[in-house]
């Protein structure tokens, strides 16, 4: 029985447009929400964790940063397993207002100096929230996604999904950027920095409208009407050797090295570009748009590449191509710095043709991410397989990555020792990868 066939031949072509447009919306609230914390942990710094050491500041900062990744497997197993037992739509609803509840209140939250110690213990707080709603988002939209999409041009159709997190650190670096424009550097110190938070209110009202629009994926009613039982799938799949084989691989080879090229080039690039390389806030934030206008383009390429050639040979080459150059960009960008007492034409070229790189080879991997997570599972065992080790990545292998580089290089008082972590990461991901990675582009969802 051809599942897909037969769930959506009578669908209109319309149909599947409202669901990417419902889902990844609510996809980008998570992600502007997650990242806006992400863009103010210079500012956090001072404000919640107050220090005469202005880098042991910035690491606490990128430490509450790293708190909300390590608890998103934990949301993942919870509302991973509650996906396989009450329906994709249902946690969907919960996780966004979840989300935005607590990134809401962090807009409210005092400051260190108001109330002393309770301030980085609410901001924490909020923070775990943020990565528990996170594990159940992120990861949980690719599947729904999928089991709409049908059978031809999966990849293409859901590399879509995968330009939220672009989408979301564009819309939180172009509204940072404007505020700072907007308001004095006191102001923005004192209360400017809390409007993101505000904002994020009004797009929860509108992602919980158009989510209530979304029907259940047609996979899963197949599940209902065949009354398959879930009840602890997460515990079964661990008992099965092929399915512990496969959250392995999705693990080290698909989210780990995404979440190590995503947080390396989109997250700690900008951090490394500010401070030692000693760029302009103003040119870091021009130059980081420019790479994400790209990186859509490169998601969505490599999304399309992914059906006509499958997604082994798209996601192993980015593999490659980023334990290869992750080290030498970040080495030549650092002696540009260094060798320029004021930053040509021809610097700046260099700099931007570099980011411009970086955002192909995460674009290798994010194309086909969102086909291949739910491709490697059946569909009783897929939404609790594949978010949990998904969000285990992004969480302690990505999450983790900009205080670890960061700790790493002061330890050893270099810019670039820290990045041999996800160098070797990468190359070994190259190895499993090439050996035991199954092409997926021809499976069925059922």
């Amino acid at each position: 029985m051809n599942i897909n066939n037969n769930l959506h031949i009578n669908k209109k072509p319309q149909s599947y447009l409202k669901t990417v447009v419902a889902a990844c919306f609510g996809t980008f609230l998570e992600w502007y929400d997650f990242l806006t914390f992400g863009a103010l942990a210079v500012t956090f710094g001072p404000l919640f964790f107050p220090s005469s050491d202005p880098s042991a500041s910035l690491l606490a900062s990128l430490a509450t940063f790293g708190v909300g990744m390590i608890v998103r497997p934990i949301g993942a197993a919870f509302f991973g397993s509650l996906g396989d037992r009450i329906g994709r739509k249902p946690v969907f609803m919960i996780t966004i207002t979840i989300m935005g509840l607590a990134t809401l209140l962090v807009g409210f939250l005092p400051i260190y100096s108001e109330i002393g110690i309770w301030a980085p213990i609410l901001l924490v707080t909020l923070r775990i929230l943020q990565g528990f709603s996170a594990g159940g988002e992120i990861g949980g939209g690719a599947i729904f996604l999928v089991e709409h999409a049908g059978k031809e041009n999966r990849g293409f159709k859901t590399s879509f999904l995968q330009l939220m997190g672009p989408f979301g650190i564009l819309a939180s670096t172009l509204q940072i950027t404007f505020l700072q424009r907007w308001l004095s550097p006191e102001e923005f110190q004192a209360w400017g920095w809390r409007i993101p938070f505000f904002i994020s209110f009004l797009l929860l009202l509108l992602a919980i409208y158009f989510r209530k629009t979304l029907e259940e994926t047609p996979i899963f009613e197949e599940l209902k009407i065949k009354d398959l039982k879930t009840e602890g799938q997460l515990l079964n799949n661990f008992k099965d050797s092929e399915i512990r084989k496969r959250m392995f691989l999705l693990f080290f080879c698909v989210s780990g090295a995404g979440a190590i090229l995503f947080f390396c080039t989109q997250i700690y690039l900008p951090i490394f570009l500010k401070t030692t390389v000693k760029l302009s806030a103003e040119l870091v934030d021009q130059l980081s748009v420019l790479s994400t206008l790209f990186l859509v383009l490169s998601i969505i390429f490599a999304g399309w590449l992914s059906d006509r050639i499958g997604r082994k040979p798209v996601i192993t080459s980015g593999l490659l191509l980023g334990a290869l150059l992750i080290l030498p960009a970040f080495w030549l960008m650092k002696e540009i710095g260094l060798n320029s007492h004021g930053l040509s034409t021809s610097d700046t070229f260099t700099i931007s043709f570099i980011m411009l790189g970086l955002s192909l080879i995460l674009g290798l991997l994010g194309g086909p991410q969102a086909a291949i997570l739910a491709e490697l599972f059946n569909s009783k065992s897929r939404n609790s397989a594949a978010t949990f080790p998904h969000n285990l990545a992004a969480g302690w292998v990505g999450g983790t990555l900009p205080f670890i580089v960061t700790w790493a290089n002061q330890a050893t008082n270099s810019s670039l020792d820290g990045l041999w972590y996800p160098t070797v990461f990468l190359f070994v991901a190259t190895i499993l990868g090439l050996k035991f990675l199954p092409e997926t582009s021809r499976n069925t969802l059922l």
